[in-house]
């Protein structure tokens, strides 16, 4: 019997999978496609973008270099050729993305007001494919003992006090827990029971590889028209369009290339030719989550809890940052190190960045809509998005920068993400987790924590020393999924530091 078994081999399956076997679970994941690689992961089709938070991740645990590489990303991470690692101050961003096809301007970023923003290796942003992303935490994977099982596919799920079987075919797989990875229509969300609630579609939207024979009569980039909003990109053939007709036609036939050219013309507002056309998707903008993340002993994670428009890239995002928020979490709970209650953090603290993002696609199409009224709220949008404010508050959302967990502390930095601090020696925070375990940062000549730490000594890593730059502080916690558990000043209480140990990593060890 397995510790975990995980259903669906896409980026959230596999990136949970290996926080998992990093962390000695053994681990068996099941995908019912029979091989990894297909047109719609490989660029243009496959083409995502990685926000700063899910660049960290892959930072975080040593694999940035790899999907760099397999994103044919040569020049050292940051601002491009001429970025400085070693850098004490960030770099402007280089992009922010866009709102609803409203393209923002970088250097309209308030870089000052961004919170506990630090220089670093990582880019805040990547463009990537889910073919490299799928090759590099593959590797890892196998790297790691990951068993995975392809051209299966699950039919039945039970649970009982102590495993749960996952069914295909004639052949059962036991495990103590199973957690569904397998997409937007999820067969495990089904067969365990979890209820999936949310808002219908507007508009059903296409992703096209096809010849134009006229490019010329479409403006490059995305634009907003009387009638919907098509997408040019500079490799012509690749073409996105929305059509606001209720979400009618999405999966219901396969699109031929009479009916594209149809919905082509009517968003676009002219009479564009298509030609060769070699592959086409729909989607839509349902927007549904779960109520929990958690039934029993399976659970949920990536589109399997949460299904939203690809509007602004946040489904791959917001999937990355399951996993890490699970991995942790699962895996001391398998070892029996997890305090009471640590599972149930995973929904306490996902499910509310989920429905934020699931709002934000919501947004986003309510000013699209083809009408007058629309049409009115997306100029004051675009009005508001154009100030510094504006363009700083959409680069928090966009980039996960924004994004805070409720711990309990009126501290501003605890349950954000941890900037990659830096300590005079070199080491970087971001070196210090990739074992998966939590670590502790402690900048004070006293080294106060350090008698305290050893408690936990199996579950963090202690280090001590003075830092380039600090923020203030003179202690901070970090969780093994990057976020700041605890922080203390220049003289760190050392009671607070033990009880938020205690909370995140259980019953502390005795003294060797």
């Amino acid at each position: 019997m397995h510790d975990v078994v995980i259903v669906g081999a896409g980026p959230v399956g596999l990136f949970l999978a290996c926080e998992l076997a990093l962390a000695n679970c053994s681990v068996l994941v099941l995908e019912r496609e029979p091989e990894p690689r297909s047109p719609w992961q490989a660029a243009p089709l496959g083409t995502r973008g990685l926000n700063a938070a899910s660049v960290q991740a892959f930072h975080r645990r040593g694999m940035l270099h790899s999907l760099l590489t397999a994103s044919g990303i040569d020049d050292a991470p940051g601002a491009g050729p001429d970025a400085d690692p070693d850098a004490d101050e960030p770099s402007p961003p280089r992009s922010v993305g866009h709102f609803a096809g409203m393209m923002l301007d970088p250097a309209g970023v308030d870089v000052a007001a961004l919170p506990f923003r630090l220089a670093g290796p990582a880019p805040e942003g990547m463009m990537t494919s889910l073919e490299a992303v799928g090759t590099v935490l593959s590797r890892r994977a196998s790297e790691l003992g990951v068993q995975i099982r392809r051209g299966v596919t699950v039919s039945a799920v039970a649970q009982d006090d102590e495993r749960v079987v996952a069914r295909t075919g004639e052949q059962e797989y036991a495990a103590r827990w199973l957690v569904g990875c397998d997409g937007g229509r999820s067969t495990v969300r089904g067969l365990a029971g979890f209820d999936f609630v949310g808002t219908e579609p507007q508009f059903t939207g296409y992703v096209v590889l096809a010849a134009v024979a006229d490019p010329e009569k479409l403006r490059p980039g995305f634009n907003l028209t009387p009638t919907g909003m098509y997408l040019r990109t500079p490799a012509e053939e690749y073409i996105g369009m929305t059509d606001f007709d209720g979400g009618a036609f999405d999966r219901s036939r396969q699109p031929t290339r009479e009916h594209l050219q149809a919905v082509l013309r009517r968003v676009s507002g002219t009479d564009v030719a298509l030609n060769d056309v070699r592959a086409a998707s729909t989607f839509t903008d349902r927007a549904m989550q779960t109520t929990t993340y958690r039934r029993g002993r399976v659970l949920l994670a990536g589109d399997a809890a949460h299904i939203h428009s690809p509007l602004g890239g946040q489904g791959l995002n917001l999937g990355i940052g399951d996993a890490m928020n699970l991995g942790w979490k699962l895996a001391a709970t398998v070892h029996g190190t997890a305090p009471d209650g640590l599972l149930d953090t995973y929904t306490r603290e996902r499910h509310p960045i989920g429905a934020a993002v699931l709002d934000w696609s919501r947004a986003q199409v309510a000013v699209m809509r083809p009408g007058p009224h629309a049409l009115a709220v997306r100029g004051l949008v675009r009005d508001l998005l154009a100030t510094r404010d504006g363009t700083t508050y959409a680069f928090e959302r966009l980039s996960g920068s924004s994004n805070r967990y409720d711990l309990g502390s009126e501290h501003p930095l605890v349950g954000r993400g941890a900037p990659d601090l830096r300590l005079e020696e070199g080491t970087r925070l971001g070196d210090l987790m990739r074992d998966g375990r939590g670590v502790v940062l402690d900048f004070g000549v006293g080294r106060s924590l350090r008698g305290s730490a050893k408690a936990w000594e199996g579950r963090m890593r202690y280090v001590a020393g003075p830092a380039r730059n600090d923020l203030g502080l003179g202690a901070v916690l970090v969780r093994p999924d990057g976020t700041v558990a605890w922080a203390g000043d220049r003289d760190p209480d050392r009671e607070a530091f033990e009880q938020a140990a205690g909370r995140w990593f259980g019953t502390p060890e005795a003294h060797a």
